[in-house]
């Protein structure tokens, strides 16, 4: 799962992070999510998740200073059917490791979290990517999805890839089109693409927190790389009382290596 869950801001009155905590928590137990990359987390936030997921834990740092300030693209996994074996994050920026560097044209830090996971039921080895790219600078978006890709690359080698985020872009922004150009060997793939079952729920990933989306076109993926199938891809559009659990719908996949 992929979801956004929107930084704790008090001026979303009745949409603020303590209305809809529990509701976040409640989405990914009762999907059954093994696999979650947030964006927007504050410290206290990924706290708040922690204690509603039992049996998972997390890997991420904030991405102001590489510690605890500023927003996580934390990565939670479930204890009890993945094995962490090691991860680390990077900048999308010109200097990829400087803890809090900002890239290019991007109006605020950006960061990659990454893990390397073991399955405990089939043994099988993979690497988990999670971002969030920036909502205004066009190269930084741009340059973020190259830099993204070589990393992949770099990191996990031939090994199967997932990749979660809020990459700020439609389907046919140039930062997608960069990472899913099939021209390019190190390119990834859109798991909605290639789901057996056809795509559930809406195409549009972002509601900002009116009675529904806001159009038609994802700005949240799950990606794919090195010989993963993909069996069922959907949107989560759940209501509360005509409240979402985030301004952004979850988006989830299941997948087989």
């Amino acid at each position: 799962m992929t979801f956004n869950i929107r930084y704790n801001n008090p001026n979303d009155s009745l949409d603020a992070w303590p209305y809809r905590k529990d509701k976040v928590g409640a989405q990914v137990l009762f999907h059954d999510i093994q696999l979650l990359g947030v964006q927007e987390a504050l410290h206290d936030q990924v706290l708040d998740l922690q204690e509603r997921l039992p049996g998972y834990k997390y890997f991420g740092v904030g991405r102001d200073d590489g510690k605890t300030k500023g927003e996580y693209a934390a990565i939670f996994y479930d204890t009890t059917r993945l094995q962490w074996l090691n991860g680390a994050v990077f900048w999308l920026s010109q200097t990829p490791e400087v803890a809090g560097s900002k890239g290019w044209d991007a109006a605020i830090t950006r960061i990659v979290t990454w893990c390397k996971f073991k399955d405990r039921r089939s043994g099988k080895v993979f690497f988990a990517f999670n971002t969030h790219f920036d909502h205004m600078g066009k190269q930084a978006r741009a340059e973020s999805a190259k830099l993204l890709l070589r990393k992949v690359k770099e990191i996990a080698g031939n090994t199967p890839v997932i990749v979660t985020g809020d990459f700020n872009a439609i389907p046919t922004d140039e930062p997608v089109q960069i990472v899913t150009d099939m021209q390019n060997p190190d390119h990834l793939t859109d798991t909605k693409q290639i789901s057996k079952m056809p795509h559930y729920g809406p195409d549009g990933t972002f509601n900002a927190f009116k009675q529904k989306e806001r159009d038609d076109f994802p700005i949240d993926y799950i990606f794919i790389k090195n010989k993963v199938r993909v069996l069922r891809h959907a949107t989560l559009s759940q209501s509360w009382q005509g409240h979402f659990s985030s301004d952004h719908f979850p988006v989830m996949a299941v997948l087989v290596f």
